[in-house]
C-alpha cells in the first residue's frame, strides 16, 4: 500500500521519467489552450480507484490472460460490466471508460514498480481494456457515446493538482489501447471525425457536436473554408501537397543548370521546402520534444539536405561565372550532389501519407516497430565496436604508429555489413591483429546480426499477427492528429508560408479579432478554392446518402449491401427456419465440458429428488402393512 500510495502521488524523479512516454499526448497543446475537465477531477479520481478496487477484487490472483481475453470469458462476465458501469452513478457513468484507461496506466506503472507480481498487474490492466470494451459496445444511445463517454475531456488529480484533460479517443490512442480502438463505437466515433460529421464546438472547445449540414443538400452551403479542419480534406491536400513535392524535384533533378543559376522549378521546391520546415518547427514549438518521431527525424534530414543544397548553391552563385574562377563550378557541383542524395527520402516520404490505405499502414506499423528494436542492435553494436577498436589501437601504438591505419576502420565497416577483409592483418601486430578480427567478424555476423534479424521477426510477427487492431490504432492516431487542438485556421504547409508573411506579421497584432478571422476566412476560400469545389460536391452526395438513412430509420452512415436488399422478402419464422435453426444451433457462449457438467447435475438433482421421493413413500408402505 506504501508503493501505491507513492505511485498515485507520482512516484520518483526516474519513475515520472520512465512512464512519461506513456502518458503523453500525440499533439499536446499547452495546459491553457485547453477546456477544463467535463467532470470534476477529484469525482474522476475517485470513480478510477472504485474500479481500480473492483478489478482488484476480481482478480486476486495471476491467471492466464486468455481467461480475460476470450469472449466467453469466466471473469468478465455481465455482472463485473454492470458494476463498473455503477461505479459513476448517474451523475458520472460518463467517465467510466476514460477511467478504466486510467486504471490500465496504474497498474501497467505497477507491474514496473513490483516486479514479483508483474503479470497479476498485466492481466489486470487487459481486464480493464476488456471491460471498457463491452462498455462501449453494449452502449445504444450512439449520440451520447460519441459525444459524452468517447469525446468529453476529462483529468484526474496527481500531486494535488489536475492533470491535462483527455477524452477516452485521445487517452486511447496515447495508450496504444488497440482492444479499446478495436471497439465498434471508437471506430464509429473515429470515422465521423475523419468525415467531419463530428465537430469541435466554436464556442466550446471542450465538446464536439453534429456538424449541422450533413444532411443538407445546398451545394453552396458545403463551400466553406471552414471545412478545412476536417482530417479527410486536410490529408487529402497533403497527400497533393507531397505528390506536387516530388514532381517539382524530378524536373530538378533531372535537368541541372550548368551556370548554377536556379531556375523557376527550383525555386518552388526550395520555397516548400521552407514551408515544411516553418510547419515542423512551429509544432515542435508548440508541443516539445515529444513531438519528435521517427517521421520527424526522417523528414528534418530530408530537409537538412535541401537546406545545405541550396546554401551551397547561394555560395556558388556568389562566384563570378567566367572561366577564371573555378570555385563556382565547384560549389554547384557540390550542390547538386546533395540534391541528387536526396531522391531516396523524397519517394520514402510518400509513404508517410499513404498510412490510411490498409496495406501500406500495416507496413508502416511493422516498420516503426523494427526500428524501435534496432535500437537494442545498435547499442550492442556500439559497445563491441568500442572495446575491439581501443585493441586496435592498443596494438598499433604497441607497432609504433601514432594513429589508427584507415584500413582497420574500413575493414569494421565492412564486417558489419556483412563483407569482412581479412587482407592486411597477417603482418598487423602479428598473430594478434589477425585472430582479433576474426573474433571480430565472429561477434558482429554471427551473434549480434542474428539478434537482429530474430528481434525483425519477433516484431514481424506480432504486428502481422494482429495487422487489423494495429491499422485500426495506426489510423485513428492520424486522425487525431489533425483533430486535437487544431488551429483556428488551418493553413497547411507550404501554404503556412501565406499565414506567416501576409497574415500573421502584418496583421494579426493590430487587426481586431472578428475582422482578422473574417479576413483569414476569405484567403482560406481563395487558396483552397479548387479542393472545396470537389469536396463541396462529394459532401452534397453524402447529405443525400444521409437523408436516404434517416427515412429508412438507419444510422447515418448506412449503406445497403447486396445480402439485406431482399431481407423485406424473407420471413424466416413464418417458414420455420428460426425454429429449425433455434434447434440446432451450439451454445459457444458457454465451453462444451462445461455445458457436459450442467446438464450431469441436473441429471444427478433428478436422481436424488427421485431417490428422496421413494425414500419418502417407503415408510407410508410400511405404516400402512403394520
Amino acid at each position: 500500500m506504501v508503493q501505491w500510495n507513492k505511485l498515485l502521488s507520482g512516484g520518483d524523479e526516474r519513475s515520472r521519467h520512465r512512464f512519461a512516454e506513456e502518458a503523453r499526448h500525440l499533439l499536446p497543446a499547452h495546459t491553457s489552450d485547453l477546456p477544463g475537465s467535463a467532470i470534476p477531477a477529484k469525482e474522476v479520481t475517485k470513480v478510477a480507484l472504485r474500479l481500480k478496487y473492483q478489478i482488484e477484487q476480481v482478480i486476486p490472483i495471476e491467471i492466464e490472460e486468455f481467461k480475460v481475453t476470450r469472449a466467453n470469458s469466466a471473469v468478465i462476465t455481465e455482472k463485473v460490466v454492470r458494476t463498473a458501469k455503477e461505479a459513476g452513478g448517474e451523475e458520472y457513468k460518463a467517465c467510466v471508460v476514460y477511467c478504466l484507461l486510467v486504471c490500465k496506466r496504474w497498474f501497467k506503472k505497477q507491474a514496473i514498480l513490483e516486479l514479483w507480481d508483474s503479470d497479476l498487474h498485466d492481466v489486470r490492466a487487459t481486464a480493464c481494456e476488456y471491460i471498457a470494451k463491452r462498455i462501449i459496445e453494449d452502449e445504444e444511445d450512439q449520440i451520447y457515446l460519441m459525444q459524452k463517454v468517447l469525446l468529453w475531456r476529462f483529468s484526474v488529480l496527481k500531486d494535488g493538482e489536475e492533470t491535462e484533460p483527455a477524452n477516452v479517443i485521445e487517452r486511447a490512442v496515447d495508450m496504444h489501447a488497440l482492444v479499446v480502438i478495436g471497439s465498434s463505437g471508437y471506430q464509429k466515433t473515429v470515422r465521423y471525425l475523419w468525415y467531419g460529421w463530428i465537430v469541435q464546438d466554436d464556442k466550446d472547445a471542450g465538446h464536439f457536436i453534429d456538424y449541422k449540414n450533413r444532411d443538407k443538400t445546398d451545394y453552396w452551403l458545403h463551400f466553406d473554408p471552414d471545412r478545412m479542419r476536417t482530417p479527410m480534406y486536410q490529408n487529402a491536400v497533403q497527400v497533393l501537397m507531397s505528390l506536387l513535392y516530388l514532381l517539382l524535384y524530378t524536373a530538378a533533378v533531372n535537368t541541372v543548370n550548368e551556370d548554377g543559376d536556379l531556375d523557376v522549378v527550383e525555386a518552388i521546391l526550395y520555397i516548400m521546402t521552407l514551408g515544411f520546415i516553418a510547419d515542423e518547427v512551429a509544432k515542435f514549438w508548440k508541443v516539445g520534444r515529444y513531438y519528435f518521431g521517427f517521421w520527424n527525424g526522417f523528414n528534418m534530414c530530408l530537409y537538412a539536405l535541401l537546406t545545405t543544397s541550396f546554401v551551397i548553391r547561394m555560395l556558388a552563385l556568389a562566384h563570378s561565372p567566367n572561366e577564371v574562377d573555378e570555385r563556382r563550378g565547384e560549389l554547384n557541383k557540390l550542390g547538386y550532389h546533395f540534391f541528387a542524395f536526396s531522391a531516396p527520402m523524397f519517394w520514402m516520404r510518400l509513404l508517410l501519407y499513404l498510412d490510411s490505405f490498409r496495406f501500406f499502414g500495416a507496413m508502416l506499423v511493422v516498420l516503426n516497430v523494427m526500428m524501435r528494436e534496432s535500437l537494442i542492435f545498435f547499442a550492442l553494436l556500439i559497445v563491441v565496436c568500442i572495446g575491439f577498436l581501443q585493441s586496435f589501437v592498443g596494438l598499433n601504438q604497441a607497432e609504433g604508429n601514432d594513429s589508427i591505419s584507415g584500413f582497420v576502420l574500413q575493414a569494421m565497416i565492412k564486417a558489419v555489413l556483412t563483407s569482412p577483409e581479412f587482407d592486411g592483418f597477417e603482418e598487423y601486430a602479428h598473430p594478434f591483429g589477425l585472430i582479433l578480427y576474426y573474433i571480430f567478424s565472429f561477434v558482429v555476423m554471427v551473434i549480434l546480426l542474428n539478434i537482429l534479424i530474430a528481434l525483425y521477426n519477433s516484431a514481424y510477427e506480432d504486428i502481422t499477427d494482429n495487422a487489423i487492431d494495429e491499422y485500426m490504432g495506426l489510423f485513428a492516431q492520424k486522425t487525431m492528429r489533425f483533430v486535437r487542438a487544431p488551429d483556428e485556421n488551418v493553413f497547411i504547409a507550404p501554404f503556412n508560408l501565406i499565414e506567416i508573411f501576409f497574415l500573421i506579421l502584418p496583421f494579426e497584432w493590430w487587426l481586431p479579432k472578428d475582422k482578422y478571422e473574417k479576413l483569414n476566412h476569405y484567403v482560406m476560400g481563395i487558396i483552397y478554392s479548387p479542393l472545396l469545389l470537389v469536396s463541396a460536391l462529394f459532401e452534397v452526395y453524402e447529405a443525400k446518402r444521409v437523408r436516404w438513412n434517416r427515412k429508412r430509420g438507419e444510422e447515418d452512415d448506412d449503406t445497403i449491401e447486396e445480402w439485406e436488399q431482399m431481407d423485406g422478402e424473407c420471413d424466416f419464422e413464418a417458414e420455420g427456419w428460426t425454429k429449425t435453426v433455434e434447434r440446432t444451433k451450439p451454445n459457444i457462449e458457454v465451453d462444451r465440458d462445461v455445458l457436459e457438467i450442467r446438464e450431469l447435475k441436473r441429471e444427478v438433482q433428478d436422481l436424488k429428488d427421485l431417490i428422496k421421493r421413494h425414500l419418502s413413500v417407503e415408510p407410508e408402505r410400511n405404516g400402512d402393512t403394520q
